[in-house]
């Protein structure tokens, strides 16, 4: 049974919804449907637009816009085939619609051929007067294939569009940093600024490129606005902090990550940083207590954990520190930084086979680091494995062929297990590489420095080098 005009909810959306609860049908323009439609879309109420989409077009079958909106539903759903089939039926009916392209290129997209989407948002873009929709999807398609300048162009007219859209601004200083055009961030943003000066997430930005330029005075004074124009800004205070950190003002940092708490519930991350600012300020145990609130807020941090390893490490609690270690690591055991720390832990407690457990995970997790390799092939050495300490050096010696020490190194490893050929060469070779760092031979290997066999060799290269 239809109602009467008079009978109706005023609002279409109430309308709609006290339509669903009973047996009766309310008959609603095809513009009314649209809005519920895209009430429904935008709220993530997919099954309500859905009902919404099957009602209207019993009532309105012919109405494209609506078509266009359950096209978009079968696009999301993934149901890209069918989503095909209706678009080429609308586009024979109406060939200049712009949704047509825009849900081509959707389809498109999906399927991840990104050129062809771009394409077919370039034809939209000939068909409409109002763009601001179709720069945005351009950008993210842009974005899909690593072209970052095209991509920040697109989103700098979105800007231009709607100065209060944080998301287009934020995907052009993402952009700006991606192509490591950090000037470039900075003009922009002090272009927007003049027109917004008001704007926090605008200054915000700004701080962060300063930041990054490690320019500290303009970083601090962009936050300061930030703060300025949101007195409860978070992030602004956080970084803030992390400036006044880098600069040596631990307390005012202190400071600055307490407000961040009193603003909102506390952070893991506030935690540490304070803890962080006192280790500097060597309050020990404040440092410590810091770092244990970490933690406690939130357990799965593995910084936190690594912070309070480090902290025994320093001072020289070494079964504390291994302890803390593998709590990081059990969070995180992808983590080559968090090996190799576990290897210099196992290494001062002379556990030399878990030391070189750990410098070899650290290693095959892609730490490739010059002291790592030095390091591990001191520990083989140590453990009275010389012939894979030489290994070692000798992997490192391909990412390092410039060191001396590691091919003086190898030189005195070879003498300790009585290779004195390939000792030679490479005593030699590391001399012919750089003679001024024979020091490094000499102190690592005294019982070899003197010997005349040795001299012998350094007195031959001198000459020949003459």
């Amino acid at each position: 049974m239809a109602l009467e005009s008079n009978e109706r909810p005023s609002r279409p959306i109430s309308k709609f919804e006290s339509m669903l609860k009973t047996d009766d049908i309310y008959f609603f323009d095809a513009e009314d449907f649209e809005d519920i439609i895209h009430h429904y879309l935008n709220n993530g109420k997919i099954a309500l637009a859905k009902k919404a989409i099957k009602i209207g077009l019993q009532q309105h079958p012919d109405a494209i816009e609506i078509k266009l909106l359950n096209i978009e539903v079968l696009v999301f759903e993934n149901r890209l085939d069918t989503a095909e089939k209706l678009l080429d039926k609308l586009q024979l009916l109406n060939s200049s619609n712009e949704e047509i392209y825009i849900q081509r290129a959707n389809i498109y997209s999906k399927k991840d051929n990104h050129h062809a989407a771009i394409k077919l948002l370039n034809k939209a873009l000939e068909l409409t007067d109002d763009a601001y929709d179709i720069y945005a999807l351009l950008g993210m398609e842009y974005l899909f294939i690593d072209d970052f300048k095209l991509a920040k162009d697109n989103f700098i007219k979105c800007v231009h569009y709607d100065e209060q859209d944080y998301s287009a601004l934020y995907n052009v200083i993402y952009c700006f940093e991606f192509l490591e055009d950090f000037d470039g961030a900075i003009s922009y943003l002090n272009e927007y600024l003049e027109n917004n000066p008001y704007c926090e997430v605008a200054w915000h930005q700004l701080g962060k490129q300063y930041l990054e330029k490690k320019m500290y005075p303009e970083a601090l004074t962009a936050f300061d606005f930030a703060i300025i124009a949101d007195d409860t800004f978070i992030g602004a205070y956080f970084e803030k902090g992390n400036v006044l950190e880098k600069m040596g003002r631990y307390l005012d940092a202190i400071e600055n990550y307490e407000t961040t708490i009193k603003l909102e519930d506390p952070t893991a991350h506030a935690f540490l940083r304070i803890g962080k600012c006192h280790e500097h300020l060597k309050n020990n145990e404040l440092a410590k207590f810091y770092y244990y609130q970490t933690v406690h807020e939130d357990p799965m941090l593995d910084k936190g954990w690594l912070a309070i390893t480090n902290f025994y490490f320093n001072t020289h609690n070494y079964q504390k520190a291994l302890y803390y270690i593998n709590k990081a690591l059990n969070i995180d055991g992808e983590n080559p930084q968090y090996w190799k720390k576990c290897a210099k832990i196992n290494t001062a407690l002379k556990q030399y086979d878990q030391a070189y457990y750990a410098f070899k995970q650290a290693v095959d997790l892609g730490n490739y680091e010059l002291d790592t390799w030095l390091m591990w092939a001191d520990v083989a050495h140590k453990n009275e494995d010389t012939n894979a300490a030489i290994q070692i050096l000798s992997q490192g010696k391909q990412f390092y062929p410039e060191n001396a020490e590691i091919r003086y190194k190898i030189a005195g490893l070879q003498l300790s297990i009585g290779d004195k050929i390939n000792a030679r060469i490479a005593l030699i070779d590391a001399l012919k590489n750089n003679m001024d760092k024979l020091f490094i031979f000499k102190e690592a290997f005294p019982q070899y420095a003197d010997l005349p066999w040795t001299l012998d060799i350094i007195t031959g290269i001198k000459k020949s080098s003459r």
